[in-house]
């Protein structure tokens, strides 16, 4: 008989801030159940931009993280891994013009929410197709909370059905466009009139996982303090005062 490869535990460490990037992989591994530590990369003191970090991802942008985990024949090993991700890049320019700008430019906020409502009805549509002809793209049975079989049945874990966005179970797909989405309110744009998408986002954020991964390395803060004016006043100051000044550090370098 053949004598079983010991699988090591992982050795990672995430080097993350509380953004939606960030939040994307710190759900990612929790969802996963992969061991890992975290260092705090506070981008408003531009640390993402130090010498020691730039060794990791030289493009100086967070997410990224370093694997140590040794290999099977026990051999050490240390792979530094950082990426973007296929995401949405208009979603983060309507939180630019809406919350960062110093100046409010009319057309750049209604240009921008005006494309991220765009890309919002085309989740909202693929939930639908999801939703009434419960298929997958590979003609398998789709999760679907609306399923007659499941509406009485007690036992279903809701936050375990569908539909999502590809396939019948919460895929990196629906994390990557979720750690977005889920900032929809700081874009300025109200999510109630996409309703399947509104479920998708409640049901994603009532994942204990997620709800672990969203605290990383902070605790998420943004949608309490979106709740009262003085909060969402406060919450905007600190975040475009650090933007706005990284955006000026920019300017200086490439005069």
């Amino acid at each position: 008989m053949a004598t079983p490869i010991k699988v090591p535990e992982t050795d990672i460490t995430l080097y993350t801030s509380g953004t939606p990037n960030g939040q994307k992989l710190s759900i990612t591994l929790e969802e996963l159940g992969i061991k890992y530590t975290v260092k705090n990369i506070e981008i408003s003191k531009n640390v993402q931009k130090e010498d020691w970090f730039l060794k990791i991802n030289p493009n100086g942008r967070i997410p990224a993280l370093i694997d140590r985990t040794p290999r099977s024949d026990g051999k050490g090993q240390e792979k530094r891994v950082f990426e973007g991700g296929a995401m949405q890049l208009y979603l983060g320019q309507a939180n630019h013009f809406y919350r960062y700008a110093p100046e409010k430019i009319q057309y750049g906020i209604d240009r921008y929410q005006n494309e991220t409502k765009r890309l919002y009805q085309v989740l909202e549509d693929r939930l639908e197709d999801q939703d009434t002809n419960n298929r997958t793209a590979a003609n398998t049975r789709a999760s679907n909370a609306d399923c007659a079989e499941l509406v009485n049945r007690s036992t279903v874990d809701a936050e375990t059905q569908g539909p999502w966005l590809v396939g019948d179970k919460m895929t990196i797909a629906d994390i990557a466009c979720f750690s977005w989405v889920n900032w929809a309110e700081w874009a300025g744009i109200d999510v109630s009139r996409f309703s399947r998408m509104k479920n998708w986002v409640d049901r994603i954020n009532r994942r204990p996982a997620v709800r672990n991964g969203l605290d990383v390395p902070e605790p998420f803060e943004m949608k309490r303090k979106m709740q009262t004016k003085e909060g969402e006043e406060e919450y905007q100051r600190m975040h475009s005062e650090w933007v706005m000044e990284g955006q000026r550090e920019q300017e200086e370098k490439n005069k």
